[in-house]
């Protein structure tokens, strides 16, 4: 078993931002290494070896502030069970965001199902809920079941993007795994720095944490659709 192999679904397809903004998005990302939680889900093993990842994730959100994705990607892992190897991962979520982290305070819960094609012992539900204000926002995940094992576990996490000039930004994380599933805690940060091109944005990152997790760059590039006009 893989520790902390459930993937992020909906911190990347949901903010606060595109709740507040009605309508359907549609969102590719290519990136060198798919991370989730200090551990890469293409490489799990962690070696020299380079394994990207396609991930297409869509969403819709409602005026209200409700919100409904789906999001995929490859992943590449040995075995989950003797007979179950999976290769795409596919995630759905639901939620509601409201609030205006610029002036006071944004929020934003619901819940992500984590599902693997051919390897449905795998498949878990986690809930969720975010605050953000101004460059910062943090947010706590949860599930009972955890990896269908029966053992709670949970994700606290912090996330800062802070504007610099000519479109960069400043891009720095931390996470904490914890509960139940988890012999003792697993702490990941990342520390980097986003641009955008246009209707085009990229990130590199370093990622790094505790209980043998290697540290490795990341690059990814990523575009929203329909593009602003």
């Amino acid at each position: 078993m893989i520790k902390s192999r459930i993937a992020v679904a909906g911190a990347l397809l949901v903010t606060a931002g595109l709740a507040n903004a009605a309508g359907f998005t549609f969102t590719p990302t290519l990136t060198s290494d798919y991370d989730f939680r200090g551990v890469s889900q293409t490489n799990p093993e962690q070696d020299d070896d380079i394994k990207p990842a396609l991930q297409l994730g869509a969403n819709y959100s409602f005026e209200s502030g409700f919100y409904a994705g789906i999001w995929g990607s490859n992943v590449d892992f040995d075995t989950f069970t003797p007979d179950q190897k999976p290769d795409i991962e596919m995630d759905y979520t639901v939620g509601f965001a409201g609030g205006d982290a610029a002036k006071s305070f944004g929020f934003d819960f619901g819940a992500t199902y984590y599902t693997y094609l051919s390897a449905s012992s795998g498949n878990t539900v986690e809930i969720y809920a975010g605050l953000s204000k101004g460059w910062f926002a943090g947010k706590l995940w949860y599930s009972d079941d955890y990896f269908s094992t029966d053992r709670s576990g949970f994700y606290l996490e912090g996330n800062a993007t802070i504007p610099l000039p000519k479109d960069f930004s400043l891009l720095a994380h931390v996470g904490m795994s914890d509960g139940d599933y988890w012999a003792s805690s697993v702490t990941d940060y990342s520390i980097g720095v986003g641009k955008s091109f246009g209707n085009f944005a990229t990130t590199l990152k370093w990622v790094d944490g505790t209980d043998g997790l290697n540290g490795r760059a990341i690059l990814s590039v990523s575009t929203t659709l329909p593009w602003a006009e």
